[in-house]
């Protein structure tokens, strides 16, 4: 009898009944007890990098020759390079598929393109897509564990993550934290990765944003999400303070002034001097300096920006380490 993931005879691709264990599809699978476990395994990759040549060395051991792919249907610098660094420092050999140098540009289907790469021999993929539910798709087809790394408006899981690690390191705990995500909430992945994440873990949650960017159907994303229009008023009991990209095309495209946005809602050192003195600026990137942030903010004594994109690293160690049943 054939196995529910294996690929029948003539081509035809079978929707397997359960995706691969080890995957990270969003972060609405994973428990509060789940997340606190990847989080306090991220910290144990952090501290073994941080202690010495012997302790890194040692790290190489955990998925030594394991394979990993990148399979990046989208541009990416940060995800796709601390995905590359994370499998390296764990001793993971990895290959980076791009949709313009494959295959893919001559038009074979992503499930076919999933099935290709786990025939070469990969043992787990990590994929980047711009359409909704693309990993959540190839996932159900394939038996080797799919970590998606963002895909369309819908989730961005190992972003939220090492956003959460990242807060973790200068706050004592999520559970009452309080969190402000300015900006363009509507497109946004990572919003709505971070929304779930830290609604389970006990912050409270507020979106602040124009009604063309922040739709009153965001306060259902998940319980106890407050929406709020006045960034000013909102920056005086923030503990966390995080800024999205804002595109310009999609202002105009939305009839929606760039200057007017800027003058209500762009974090400046006149608004920073409103907030909370131990308040910190996260960014998930890219910036826009100038747009949603500018540069004295972006580089100032309060900004945790750079941080983040180094915490990318032992997040996604702890999500490869897991995928591959390598954690300890």
């Amino acid at each position: 009898m054939r196995s529910p993931k294996s690929k029948p005879r003539g081509g035809k691709q079978k929707l397997a009944v359960s995706i691969p264990p080890g995957s990270l599809l969003a972060i609405e699978q994973l428990s509060p007890e789940e997340i606190a476990s990847l989080l306090k395994e991220t910290a144990s990759m952090q501290s073994r990098l941080e202690k010495s040549p012997a302790s890194r060395r040692q790290l190489t051991n955990t998925l030594a020759r394991r394979r990993v792919a990148l399979l990046f249907y989208e541009a990416s610098t940060r995800t796709r390079v601390s995905f590359e660094f994370a499998a390296k420092n764990l001793g993971a050999v990895t290959t980076v598929v791009h949709a313009a140098a494959s295959s893919i540009e001559k038009g074979e289907s992503l499930v076919d393109t999933g099935y290709t790469i786990e025939a070469t021999g990969a043992e787990v993929i990590v994929m980047r897509h711009p359409s909704s539910g693309a990993a959540q798709l190839m996932a159900h087809y394939l038996k080797v564990p799919v970590i998606n790394a963002g895909d369309g408006m819908h989730e961005h899981p190992t972003q939220a993550l090492l956003d959460a690690y990242t807060m973790l390191r200068h706050k004592k705990a999520l559970r009452g934290l309080r969190v402000l995500i300015v900006g363009d909430i509507f497109h946004s992945r990572v919003a709505r990765s971070n929304v779930q994440l830290l609604s389970k873990m006990g912050a409270h949650v507020s979106l602040c944003g124009p009604n063309e960017l922040l739709p009153e159907l965001a306060a259902t994303l998940a319980p106890g999400i407050e929406l709020q229009r006045n960034f000013d008023a909102s920056l005086k009991t923030a503990d966390v303070i995080m800024m999205l990209r804002v595109q310009k095309e999609r202002l105009s495209g939305l009839n929606l002034n760039i200057e007017d946005y800027i003058r209500d809602y762009q974090l400046t050192n006149e608004r920073m001097r409103k907030s909370k003195p131990d308040a910190i600026v996260m960014h998930p990137g890219p910036m826009i300096r100038g747009m949603e942030i500018t540069a004295e903010v972006a580089d100032g004594p309060q900004s945790v920006i750079v941080e983040q994109v180094a915490n990318g690293v032992p997040v996604r160690m702890a999500v490869l380490a897991r995928a591959l049943g390598a954690r300890k």
